[in-house]
């Protein structure tokens, strides 16, 4: 397999990854399990409406840094980062 494809793998296995987490977390928490989570209380609020409301916007962000972090990490293992 060559370097390009290797990268390319590598790339769409962490994307795949960062889907996945934020599927959970919006669909899974805020839609899916919201009635379970709605018995614990965070800072005032049901869990299952926060995750709704503002847990997977705080998770999308996260997310968002994290994929940078690692695709800079990537990059460099590749030897195709930027200066």
């Amino acid at each position: 397999m060559s370097q390009a494809q290797e990268y390319w793998k590598a790339n769409l296995r962490l994307v795949f990854l960062c889907i996945v987490i934020w599927f959970m977390v919006s669909f899974g928490f805020g839609i899916l399990l919201a009635e379970p989570l709605n018995g614990i209380k965070l800072g005032g609020y049901k869990l299952g409406f926060w995750f709704a409301q503002q847990g997977s916007i705080y998770t999308f962000v996260a997310l968002i840094f994290f994929y940078a972090h690692r695709m800079n990490i990537l990059d460099r293992k590749f030897n195709v980062h930027e200066g």
